[in-house]
């Protein structure tokens, strides 16, 4: 296990910054997700870790040593990538086993240590087939296993799941959770979907444009974004946001009640209040995401599908005044939570 500190990384490609400037600790044993858009610096962060790329300033620390100018394979990371990179000639056994030979263990050694991973992984009975005979699932455990065998201060995983389908990128990220714990080593997870990011880490690392955007748990990014970016990168659907003269407000979509009809007085406490039609609905099962084209903007609510409200039906959308948030227009940054103006909104109310 090991803590990872980056001191002011930055790194250029030509005259075009990537990352800049980065400051962030990353602690040991934890699972640290960095999540973004495509473009934003959270892969090139990655290899710079791995020691796959050179950093242009700053100092990179892996419990407390600098390695900057360390050899990849001097730093006792291991990484997983988006492809598998797995030898279609080996069989799985081989595949595990490679980099231990290389590395000068004894073929009993070797047996012992890939036989002992792929318990772990649930590949025993696999060992003697080749790559082109497993699904995605197993060729990803293999890519793990291989990575695992080594036993590594660090893992480094660039969007490890992306090629699989739904059904099985939901396993796999429950698998991946369990096997951080059973291991307890420092995990550095890469991906642009934030379901994965907030299913998985135990901190969050948002990235735009090179920069971090904020660094928190799964819950603070939800509850308590830092920004306008967070607020609408994370959460599915995301936040509504509704500008005003001087600041934008936002809620979350399952925060919005729906009242059929347009009856002014809908609650006392609430914060905000507009009236609207339902222009689309979305059944997602046990709830239904409905798009209102509203005063104010157009609002998306989240409700329950205990009762199912058709497309034209003029509603009243209200939020209590707990759940808004309120957002510096210039800056995006997050204000404290208070009241917000009535007049200051274009067509929709406050209450």
């Amino acid at each position: 296990m090991a803590e990872v500190r980056l001191q002011q990384v930055v790194k250029k490609y030509n005259n075009q910054t990537v990352v800049k400037g980065l400051d962030l600790v990353i602690p040991d044993g934890s699972f640290t997700v960095l999540v973004g858009p495509s473009g934003c610096g959270k892969s090139t962060t990655l290899r710079m870790i791995a020691g796959l790329e050179e950093i242009t300033a700053g100092d990179l620390l892996i419990d407390g040593q600098r390695v900057n100018d360390l050899a990849p394979g001097k730093r006792d990371v291991a990484m997983v990538f988006q492809n598998y990179a797995l030898y279609p000639t080996m069989n799985v056994f081989d595949n595990i086993a490679f980099g231990l030979l290389n590395r000068g263990f004894s073929k009993k050694d070797c047996k012992r240590m890939v036989e002992e991973i792929a318990e772990i992984v649930g590949l025993s009975s696999y060992l003697q087939r080749k790559p082109a005979e497993l699904s995605g699932g197993q060729r990803q455990r293999v890519a793990l296993a291989r990575a695992m065998v080594k036993k590594p201060r660090v893992f480094l995983m660039d969007e490890p799941l992306s090629n699989l389908d739904a059904k099985l990128r939901n396993q796999m990220r429950v698998e991946l959770t369990s096997l951080h714990k059973q291991l307890g080593t420092t995990f550095i997870y890469v991906t642009h979907d934030q379901v994965e990011a907030m299913t998985m880490g135990d901190q969050i690392v948002v990235m735009n444009e090179g920069e971090i955007m904020q660094k928190a748990s799964p819950f603070e990014l939800y509850q308590q974004p830092a920004n306008l970016f967070v607020a609408q990168f994370i959460g599915s659907p995301a936040m509504n946001i509704l500008p005003t003269d001087k600041e934008s407000i936002g809620f979350r979509p399952e925060k919005a009640m729906l009242t059929a009809g347009s009856a002014r007085t809908i609650q006392p406490a609430a914060g905000f209040v507009d009236h609207g039609r339902i222009v689309a609905r979305e059944i997602l099962g046990s709830d239904v995401l409905y798009y209102v084209s509203g005063r104010a903007g157009k609002i998306i609510a989240r409700k329950a599908a205990d009762e199912l409200l058709a497309e034209g039906t003029e509603v009243t959308v209200s939020v209590a005044a707990e759940h808004l948030y309120r957002f510096d227009q210039e800056t995006g940054r997050a204000l404290s939570v208070a009241a917000i103006k009535q007049e200051s909104l274009p067509s929709g109310g406050l209450g």
